[in-house]
């Protein structure tokens, strides 16, 4: 069957399983294109940054930090490594709060993923309740086989293919939420 024709046959409810799937499919690739870009570059400026603090080249890390400071790890440690003699305990406190400052940013579009992964299968059993009551609106008590069977296979279609394609939905941007999010 055609994309078209899937479509049209999975009525109203498609068009919001649509919107869905392309918000989930450019937040997919937003996402992707950010833990690239910055798994690339941020274990070889963190490397470096500690190489050079290994070697009492304290102002030279946080040159290399301040040079890298669009990379999270970057903007963690300078917030550690900018404190002036810290006991552990400051050092360890500076880490952790501005890891969890950063989070935001790393699970950015969590909340879009986690609406579309609970709306798409509930708009796909809204479709199918929609298609199984114009099934039963079609059938004529007397007319067993007769004439109106058209309209009931097309409310069963409709019922499979909205549920069909709101699961469809759901799993992908699922399967995709979870693997981005395993990095945070």
């Amino acid at each position: 069957m055609e994309i078209q024709k899937l479509f049209l046959a999975g009525g109203v409810v498609m068009f919001p399983l649509l919107l869905f799937s392309m918000v989930s499919i450019a937040l997919v690739v937003e996402r992707i294109w950010f833990w690239t870009k910055i798994s690339r570059r941020q274990n070889i400026v963190i490397n470096q940054v500690l190489k050079l603090y290994r070697h009492n080249n304290v102002v030279g890390a946080l040159d290399k930090l301040q040079q890298n400071l669009d990379l999270p790890m970057a903007r963690i440690f300078l917030s550690a490594l900018s404190l002036e003699n810290p006991t552990p305990e400051q050092f360890r406190l500076a880490l952790e709060g501005e890891a969890q400052a950063e989070i935001p940013l790393l699970k950015r579009f969590n909340t879009i993923f986690e609406t579309i992964i609970g709306l798409s299968p509930l708009l796909g059993l809204l479709g199918t309740v929609l298609g199984l009551i114009a099934s039963f609106a079609s059938l004529n008590i007397g007319d067993v086989g007769g004439t109106k069977t058209a309209s009931v296979t097309a409310g069963i279609s409709e019922a499979l293919v909205s549920t069909a394609s709101g699961l469809v939905v759901a799993i992908f941007t699922l399967l995709f939420a979870n693997t981005l999010y395993l990095h945070c």
